[in-house]
């Protein structure tokens, strides 16, 4: 009786795709770069950074530049 159980678990195992929702676990974790610009006191800006300001990392993916 446990033989088609056992069976039956090996082939959902080996049909499913395991890593499906391993990107959205691994994410729940992390913060948006934008987030940690704006918590250490920067502003996001598109274009180039206002005097007085230094570029200390990007926003929004990459797209903006996090000056302080």
């Amino acid at each position: 009786m446990r033989a088609p159980y056992f069976l039956l678990l090996t082939l959902c195992l080996f049909c499913c795709q395991m890593s499906s929702g391993v990107g959205y676990l691994t994410g729940l974790g992390h913060r948006s770069d934008h987030y940690i610009c704006a918590r250490s006191g920067g502003t996001c800006h598109f274009s180039s950074c206002p005097l007085f300001t230094k570029i200390e990392g990007t926003c929004y993916g990459g797209k903006a530049k996090c000056c302080l």
